[in-house]
């Protein structure tokens, strides 16, 4: 109740100074997006997305465009500020885009009449591609880890649940009998949400051999009931699961040095090596798409997916046999008169 009388009071604030001056700063719109959209109740983002805004607004947006007022802001002023940025192109975008955000929210409002954002060019596209396991160093780090870690590492590498989900995961969201995990929320800095997408809730399909590890996990484990997180923490007395990045940091990555594995390992190179493992199988990309969860197959296949060296060698392979037929096809040619 009081922050919809806040957001309502900073709409009418806002609303009078529009009609005062003609215009609104970048700071007050930045407030009255948080007021109306972040601390409602209507709110329709994932606890992530929220961070992910709240600190871009934070750090980059209002300390650069704060003061000035939202006339102010021209496309090429902006461009020409992302691109000497020293962040990732992927953060530039992101915050680019959540520029767009704000002044949309201003548009819907009736705060300002327009988005000079959307001429702002700033490409997503990575300068390297991320690191991707091979099924051989899967196999070595697995068979290298603690049990707690092991389970981990083949729960990640085998269904390509995300970070949040695979520590968001109870007891009784796994379905032994049928095989399968359900994913219904999603751990994300320690606080809980939902899913991702409305397709990241589908229930996962799970191995024989996975269902025996996370048995051998459970038979270990202190806390094991159904509403026990499946990796629970010892530190909060099963209160909270496990802190996945401090895990990654201080466990895997580490052994996963001493193997001689010299790439970038994160929670999300499994979901990324899960997908382009399944592409040098030939799995169906349908299949890919359900098995990965996404809400499109363009996620699928153009962020996820790989190529690896054979499967590569081996469609160049097969187009240079088009243009070289063998000797007796030629002169087969020659005689009917074809060649």
């Amino acid at each position: 109740m009081r922050h919809a009388a806040s957001a309502l009071l900073s709409d009418v604030y806002l609303r009078s100074r529009q009609d005062r001056i003609g215009s609104i700063t970048v700071d007050q719109l930045c407030e009255h997006f948080e007021q109306s959209e972040m601390r409602s109740g209507a709110n329709l983002w994932s606890i992530a997305t929220q961070r992910t805004y709240r600190g871009y607004i934070r750090r980059w947006i209002r300390p650069r465009w704060g003061s000035r007022s939202l006339d102010e802001i021209k496309a090429v002023e902006v461009e020409a500020w992302l691109h000497g940025i020293n962040l990732a192109r992927a953060s530039r975008a992101k915050i680019r885009n959540v520029l767009c955000v704000l002044f949309n929210h201003a548009c819907r409002h009736e705060l300002f009449d327009r988005n000079p954002i959307r001429f702002v060019r700033q490409s997503a596209k990575r300068r390297r591609a991320p690191d991707v396991l091979t099924g051989a160093e899967i196999k070595v780090l697995v068979e290298s880890l603690p049990l707690r870690e092991r389970t981990l590492v083949l729960l990640a590498a085998s269904t390509g649940l995300r970070q949040g989900e695979l520590f968001g995961l109870k007891w009784r969201d796994i379905d032994f009998e049928h095989g399968e995990l359900n994913v219904i929320r999603s751990i994300v800095c320690g606080v809980e949400g939902r899913c991702k997408t409305e397709s990241s809730q589908k229930p996962v399909p799970m191995h024989s051999q996975l269902a025996g590890a996370l048995i051998a996990w459970r038979q270990q484990c202190r806390l094991k009931t159904g509403d026990d997180w499946v990796f629970a923490s010892r530190l909060h007395n099963g209160r909270k699961p496990y802190w996945g990045a401090a895990i990654m940091r201080h466990y895997i990555q580490p052994v996963a040095e001493k193997l001689g594995i010299q790439k970038r390992i994160g929670w999300h190179t499994f979901r990324h090596t899960y997908c382009t493992l399944l592409r040098s199988l030939g799995v169906e990309f349908k299949v890919m798409q359900e098995l990965m969860r996404h809400s499109s197959l363009r996620s699928t296949l153009d962020v996820y997916t790989q190529a690896v060296g054979p499967a590569k060698r081996a469609a160049q392979a097969a187009v240079l046999s088009l243009f070289f037929a063998p000797p007796d096809l030629h002169d087969d040619c020659e005689i009917i008169g074809l060649a």
